[in-house]
């Protein structure tokens, strides 16, 4: 794989980055460096997205960073985008897989490593747990034990991501545990990006 998946994950947000927000934003946190970016949209159709996403793949093309997009793999097909996440309610790997010809696919296993490992052997690029503190974007994601780094990080082959509350004041803790990627919404977006961005590296020891 081309792409080396470490560091800060930034994921886009309908109502924190619209659409017509979004390209600045993201070109914000890339500018101020971002590692891997993550295009959410959950309501909109394809086609009312596909500019927006193909401007997000140029901007982190530009800046030598994986461009993912959540639950749009055909979308992430026709575009050509680094990579595809997907949750337990999208449709099983092989599936996306079979639409999504190359590149990264990242699964989502909240707190299970079992998951995770079925994910691994199915094909996933990487693997993401959480919420491991309250989440003002998922406000009703279950809270994961943060152990569950370790036993995927001594389970799994591929690289482990955290996400789901993490913010300035915590994400030294979650860093402490060894997660390959450390993702953030409104720690990222909310405010001054180019501050928090800098502040969350800086929490990672990075």
């Amino acid at each position: 794989m081309s792409h080396k998946l470490h560091g800060l994950y930034v994921i886009t947000d309908e109502l924190l980055t619209p659409d017509d927000n979004v390209a600045a934003m993201v070109a914000e946190a890339l500018e101020a460096g971002a590692d891997v970016v993550q295009y959410r949209n959950k309501h909109d159709r394809d086609e009312d997205v596909e500019q927006v996403c193909r401007h997000l793949q140029t901007l982190c093309r530009a800046a030598k960073v994986p461009f993912i997009i959540d639950d749009r793999p055909y979308l992430a097909e026709k575009i050509g985008a680094d990579g595809l996440h997907i949750g337990k309610d999208d449709m099983p790997i092989d599936k996306a897989r079979a639409i999504f010809k190359e590149g990264i696919i990242g699964v989502s296993c909240y707190g299970s490593v079992r998951k995770a490992q079925e994910a691994e052997d199915a094909g996933a690029d990487y693997v993401a747990f959480g919420s491991f503190f309250p989440s003002p974007t998922k406000p009703h994601s279950g809270i994961v034990n943060a152990n569950v780094i370790a036993k995927a990080k001594s389970a799994l082959m591929v690289p482990v991501c955290a996400i789901g509350g993490i913010n300035v004041t915590n994400i030294h803790e979650i860093a402490a545990l060894g997660p390959e990627m450390i993702c953030v919404v409104s720690a990222a977006f909310e405010g001054d990006i180019a501050k928090n961005i800098k502040q969350l590296k800086q929490g990672m020891n990075v």
